[in-house]
């Protein structure tokens, strides 16, 4: 494959998407997977941008696994495998239309909620990751929407910028390692999405470090209406689609 137009549009699809992830710790997939389905199409999109989490989550971690709250994390992630199959026949039992309609204007309210009155009571235990795991691993499990959960959870728990952007991925890097098995053994691993992803890997280094940057110098009020404004974008966007 050589560097066309849908490649160069790829990469810079990825870089976007990556700097948004580095910065705020999340946020990669509801930009990449919809402007990527266009230009390559689902099938590729998917297994894509899945490698490409998976990559932002190990780089990330490499350097910043010090500041992952470890108790957080495990009971996350442990919680989220422990509902993924319970998700598996909620899809077959709910609508998706009505449950992504209702997700969307919950996390539409919340940010919202959290920009004008921002007075939300602080998570003073960890016993609560694992309720919010298993809502999460739901919600991954029947829509692949697993993210918002824990984004409002490190949001009150009242993590500082670095600490909430390093639990995330190390939540999102074992839940997201589950995820490019089960591509692989699907065989979404095509040579067109090997060789894209193979082009990606400096692009998506260098956006992880940008965004690294970025993360360190933004101020915890600052951050959290940042946070609160993506919410209210990734409500609106499930609302969309």
């Amino acid at each position: 494959m050589d560097f066309s137009t849908t490649t160069i549009l790829v990469l810079a699809i990825l870089f976007l998407s990556t700097f948004i992830r580095s910065a705020l710790g999340f946020g990669d997939a509801l930009i990449a997977m919809p402007l990527l389905a266009l230009v390559v199409g689902i099938k590729v999109a998917t297994p894509l941008v899945a490698m490409g989490a998976s990559t932002i989550a190990l780089t990330i971690l490499l350097k910043a696994w010090r500041k992952v709250e470890i108790k957080a994390a495990w009971r996350l992630v442990l919680s989220t495998w422990i509902g993924i199959p319970i998700g598996i026949f909620f899809l077959k039992a709910a609508p998706e239309l009505l449950v992504k309609s209702l997700l969307g204007i919950l996390i539409m309210g919340f940010g919202l909620y959290n920009l004008f009155v921002p007075n939300l009571p602080k998570l003073l235990t960890e016993k609560w990751a694992l309720i919010t795991g298993l809502i999460a691993g739901i919600l991954g499990g029947a829509y692949n929407t697993n993210g918002p959960p824990v984004v409002i959870y490190g949001i009150l728990r009242r993590w500082d910028p670095e600490k909430f952007r390093a639990t995330l991925q190390g939540y999102f890097l074992p839940t997201g390692g589950a995820i490019l098995v089960s591509h692989a053994i699907a065989g979404m691993w095509t040579s067109q999405v090997v060789h894209l992803y193979g082009y990606s890997l400096p692009i998506i280094i260098v956006a992880v470090l940008i965004g690294e940057k970025v993360n360190q110098i933004i101020p915890q009020g600052r951050f959290d209406k940042i946070i609160y404004g993506f919410l209210v974008l990734i409500g609106l966007l499930l609302l969309i689609r």
